[in-house]
């Protein structure tokens, strides 16, 4: 099949990180495997950083490289057709040369092109283990192509734009523009309409892209996707296409009785790892190709059973001269009944893995356990750890990019609080609607989306909110990598969560020491979808109706065409178990037995007492109530009300900012007679010890207050003075 060549991340001084395979039975040696492989993976992400860093030192000393290349030099985005058929290795190639035969080599900077199909949320998500794969052993530019549909390009457009990965780009194409293209070919393939989009490539791509790699999402990288890209120097002057060898026996026809595959070159082909010549396909006319051997074979076929590859493979049994076969180790595909294991000696020699049954990582493979773990290093893998700079590479500078730069530089790392201003123009990764979502809007411009932000420790509350509010939720998640693939796990596994498809999950990647509250709070509210929003925090339970209740008092006040925002009263329990009121009368009786208080009122009375709960004890109708400094209710608003000011991390004054920017742009602060929510008791946070036990913490916050202050003074005049002296008069 070819020289087989270890799973390795190669590292500048010519050693390899060797992941040698544990093939062992028992599920000790399965954990110990796997944290060993983790292990190994972060300590040369260190070391390779480190290398990289007295690399870059050294550069800037050392002038011309030895061997006289011009590599810092070499354009961005050179093409693999106009350099040499072959180039002399460097000394960094050299040090990494193996026994294996020399291979075709890419050139330094040489600009790679992937292209990829992704509808829903699902894909999307495999789609980012892929990326990751690809990132983590790369080291040329790259320049990804997605055909999506708009659920797909929202989230993956948002996440790229916020992992700001150098020396990569992103361009979306639009699956429906493509969809008459394909939509004639019945398909019985579950990947639908989608399954079939790889035929249209040649048009969806620009004219002047000449090659690409194409892959399916269901596919982990071993190894730098440079040493795949190199191998269209392989290709004769008349083949078009590579692809691996199909490994199951489907297209042997002998599967079941009666089994009728569609036509193919022995064995067939499998397409989720393509090398497309387009420049050449499109000279050759293959749009015509494929839809007359289409066209042909479903007069007596019907349907295709597996989407596009069924008519890859009838049309290179009618050109076979077109194909280029790569060795099977670039397609290892695990689908039961497959000879995968016959494209390895060692599972070490691997380089492409492809989940390509519905089992996924539940599939039959002896070595399975192996491609697990390495799957999984990259499922729960530091996106963030990918935003290194590629040796040797510079990468075109965004405007972006270019503005936080001045935006550090301009920051005094002298400055008692640098790191709270440093957090404030820190990007993280947002990945939106991590799950899947769907919600239809109502028709009467009413509906109210429930939004609120949360960290792993608070995951339980999220089945008690959704018994206790039907509507819409936007929900923004402070996490790491593997803390989202617990979640995803938590919610796959919960009957009430698997069943609630109007709440969208949108995790922001943790980065940084502080809990950056308001930015994760905006993301909620930014991807909510209707035109009211209840602004509230996970640790509260809201009434039973509420809902309803919220949507009749918007007609009711005229927050369509008035400036209002309804305050929600609060209330807390001490106990973690309760008997949840079903009524304002039978909350009134647990509040005077003691069983419920109002909010806060043991430790922080401004934060809620101008509520005026005294007043709704007895109140009928709702009443406006005047702002007072530290007010900090739960409001509906409109979904354009201002957003959270982020300089305001962790502890202190996150919700206070708020309320105080929504008085100074005039909104009516209106409690409602009839609603409440109750707080649900928790351990503290991290962020609260943090500012009871820092005397700095809380200068850096009085610091921070003093400037939001100045800067409501600039925005909004003298009426804002009189925020300026209630803070003095406390």
């Amino acid at each position: 099949q070819g020289c087989p060549c270890t799973v390795s991340v190669s590292v500048l001084d010519g050693r390899s990180l060797l992941l040698s395979p544990c093939l062992s039975e028992t599920p000790e040696a399965r954990v110990l495997e796997r944290a060993v492989l983790e292990s190994r993976v972060r300590e040369m992400e260190e070391e390779n950083r480190q290398i990289r860093l007295q690399l870059n030192q050294l550069q800037g000393t050392a002038g011309q490289p030895a061997d006289g290349g011009n590599y810092g030099n070499a354009a961005w985005g050179a093409s693999a057709d106009t350099g040499p058929e072959d180039v002399e290795n460097t000394a960094e190639e050299r040090a990494n040369h193996t026994e294996c035969p020399r291979s075709p080599t890419v050139l330094k900077c040489e600009l790679i092109h992937v292209a990829c199909v992704c509808a829903g949320h699902n894909a999307s998500r495999d789609v980012v283990t892929l990326v990751k794969s690809i990132l983590f052993h790369r080291r040329n530019p790259l320049h990804f192509h997605f055909i999506t549909d708009a659920v797909a390009n929202q989230i993956l457009s948002s996440l790229f734009q916020s992992w700001m990965v150098p020396s990569v780009q992103v361009s979306f194409y639009d699956a429906d523009e493509l969809k008459s293209e394909v939509s004639w070919i019945p398909n019985k393939h579950y990947s639908g309409i989608y399954g079939l989009m790889k035929l249209t490539l040649t048009k969806a791509l620009p004219s002047d892209l000449t090659k690409v790699i194409v892959l399916d999402t269901d596919i982990t990288f071993a190894t730098d996707i440079a040493e795949l890209w190199a191998i269209f120097r392989k290709f004769t002057d008349k083949q078009v296409i590579g692809l691996v060898e199909n490994q199951s026996d489907w297209y042997l026809g002998n599967l079941w009785k009666n089994h009728k595959p569609w036509p193919a070159l022995g064995r067939g082909f499998n397409t989720g790892v393509i090398l497309l010549y387009l420049e050449r396909l499109r000279r050759i006319g293959w749009e015509q190709m494929w839809r007359l051997t289409a066209e042909r074979e479903l007069m007596s076929m019907l349907s295709t059973s597996l989407a596009d590859q069924d008519i890859f493979n009838a049309f290179i049994k009618q050109n076979p001269v077109l194909v280029h076969q790569l060795p099977c180790f670039w397609n290892v595909q695990l689908s039961d009944h497959t000879r995968s294991e016959q494209c390895y000696t060692e599972v070490s020699d691997l380089k492409v893995i492809h989940w390509n049954s519905p089992k996924k990582l539940r599939v039959k493979n002896k070595h399975v356990e192996f491609f697990r773990n390495l799957y999984l290093t990259f499922l729960e893998y530091d996106g963030n750890l990918l935003r290194r700079e590629l040796f040797g590479c510079p990468s075109q500078a965004t405007s972006e990019s270019v503005r936080l730069q001045g935006a550090l530089e301009e920051l005094d790392e002298d400055d008692q609080c640098y790191d709270f201003r440093r957090e404030r123009i820190t990007v993280h990764r947002v990945h939106l609607y991590f799950l899947q979502y769907e919600y239809t809007p109502a028709g009467d411009d009413t509906d109210v989306t429930l939004v609120a932000q949360l960290s792993m420790d608070r995951l339980q509350m999220l089945e008690a909110i959704c018994k206790h509010w039907e509507g819409p939720i936007s929900l923004a998640l402070y996490m790491s990598d593997a803390e989202a693939q617990q979640f995803l796990r938590y919610a796959q596994a919960s009957e009430v969560l698997k069943n609630r498809k109007n709440v969208g999950y949108h995790i922001v990647y943790k980065e940084g020491q502080f809990y950056p509250v308001n930015l994760v709070r905006n993301v909620a509210l930014r991807n909510a979808n209707t035109p009211y929003v209840f602004l509230a925090d996970v640790d509260f339970l809201p009434m039973y109706g509420l809902y309803d209740y919220l949507r009749k008092s918007v007609v009711q006040l005229d927050m369509a065409h008035t400036k209002k925002a309804l305050v929600v009263p609060a209330f807390e329990t001490l106990r973690y178990r309760l008997s949840f009121p079903k009524s304002k009368a039978e909350l009134l009786s647990m509040l005077d037995m003691g069983t419920l208080y109002t909010f806060r009122y043991h430790v922080w009375t401004k934060g809620h007492a101008p509520t005026n709960y005294a007043k709704w004890r007895t109140a009928t109708t709702p009443y406006k109530v005047e702002w007072e400094a530290d007010f900090e209710p739960y409001v509906v608003v409109k979904r354009d009300c201002p957003e959270y000011d982020q300089r305001f991390v962790g502890f202190g004054w996150n919700k206070v900012s708020h309320i105080m920017e929504l008085d100074a742009q005039e909104y009516d602060l209106m409690v409602l007679p009839n609603a409440f929510m109750i707080h649900m008791p928790h351990a503290p946070s991290f962020d609260i010890s943090k500012f009871r036990s820092s005397p700095g913490y809380r200068y850096c916050l009085q610091t921070l207050k003093e400037e939001f202050h100045q800067d409501l003074s600039r925005k909004y005049g003298a009426a804002a003075l009189k925020y300026l002296t209630a803070q003095r008069n406390i």
